[in-house]
């Protein structure tokens, strides 16, 4: 059976996104998601207007964010017919020599939509049914959260969870958050659940006053003090508290060359940076510095499908918050939306509903 569907197509950078009718129709192992919400992601903006390169050629439909319901099965996947579900953004072959050791977010047969597969600013998506997170509905009404609104888990929050968790942030630890909107605000509230005292540096005071109320204890404005004040004023604040003044967890979410040198500044002895936003800019930086701090640098492309269950628990758990930060649109709005997400006309998560 197929099923009539649609989507919205990049078919040139900053060149208006095309609706286009098509058929869905799951092959075996695969399945076809009716689409409930599909979040606008950076990356999405990166394709769009800064021309980086999707592995799959134009034209393309973008959205990495998806939650939905299984409407069609191919062989091997009816089980998942009816679930609500949402579609991991990088989803590993699980074949493969790097699947079979746990590597999964390097795996080079991956499919990540709206790169290597057609994406979710869509009615419907065909994806293969390997990694699906189920969406267990009645916890769901229970938190107040609507399927469309945990679209964002996709990527917004399971991209920083896998960053702190594989960081190794436990109870006590002193975690630094640079970029304190978007990926970044969700970077600020795992860190917390995971029991570190978090402190959010960013460039946008109501960006800094939103997550205060969801985790950070300090907040610093990067455009109000120089590398060295904040590095000393997170010093000051660890002391104060009792939090080792060794061994800090930074993790650079705003995806700019600032926030990457703000981050990189903050090294200290047995510190981990982990490098979640991504940007196309260079940066200057003194490699040895990692050498003398007898740190690390981790970079951190998405999420394995195993840790989604864990990190949507938080958000049913109440342990992170996410209708705070997140807007529903339209998604026959889509140009619109990404012309005021890109002019930073939009302070939340967008997820686009078809």
């Amino acid at each position: 059976m197929s099923i009539d569907a649609h989507r919205w197509l990049m078919t040139a950078p900053n060149a208006p996104l095309v609706r286009s009718e098509f058929k869905a129709h799951a092959q075996v192992g695969e399945v076809v998601v009716a689409i409930a919400g599909c979040g606008v992601c950076h990356t999405d903006l990166g394709y769009y207007y800064d021309g980086v390169r999707t592995n799959q050629p134009l034209p393309l439909a973008l959205g990495h964010e998806i939650s939905g319901v299984v409407v069609e099965a191919g062989d091997g996947a009816q089980a998942w017919i009816g679930k609500s579900v949402i579609v991991p953004a990088v989803l590993p072959c699980g074949e493969c020599d790097l699947c079979k050791r746990g590597l999964t977010t390097i795996c080079r047969a991956q499919k990540m939509p709206g790169n290597d597969i057609q994406g979710g600013f869509a009615s419907h998506i065909v994806v293969p049914a390997r990694g699906l997170c189920e969406v267990d509905l009645p916890r769901l009404s229970a938190a107040g959260l609507e399927l469309a609104q945990v679209s964002i888990v996709a990527d917004a929050l399971t991209t920083p969870y896998q960053a702190v968790r594989r960081a190794g942030v436990v109870p006590g630890s002193l975690a630094i958050v640079v970029g304190a909107g978007g990926v970044g605000g969700y970077c600020v509230q795992v860190a917390r659940a995971f029991g570190a005292t978090v402190v959010a540096i960013d460039v946008d005071d109501a960006k800094l006053a939103a997550i205060k109320e969801h985790g950070a204890s300090l907040t610093l404005n990067s455009r109000q003090l120089d590398g060295k004040a904040i590095k000393a004023a997170v010093n000051d604040f660890a002391k104060a508290n009792g939090l080792r003044r060794t061994e800090w967890f930074i993790f650079e979410c705003s995806g700019s060359a600032g926030g990457q040198l703000t981050a990189y500044g903050l090294l200290v002895h047995g510190a981990t940076l982990s490098v979640v936003g991504f940007t196309m800019d260079k940066v200057e930086v003194r490699l040895s510095n990692l050498m003398a701090f007898d740190a690390r640098a981790l970079g951190n492309w998405g999420c394995p499908p195993e840790y989604y269950p864990a990190a949507l628990d938080l958000v049913l758990d109440g342990k992170v918050q996410i209708a705070a930060f997140v807007e529903k649109r339209p998604l026959a709005t889509i140009n619109e939306v990404f012309a005021a997400v890109h002019a930073h006309e939009i302070r939340k998560r967008v997820v686009l509903v078809p």
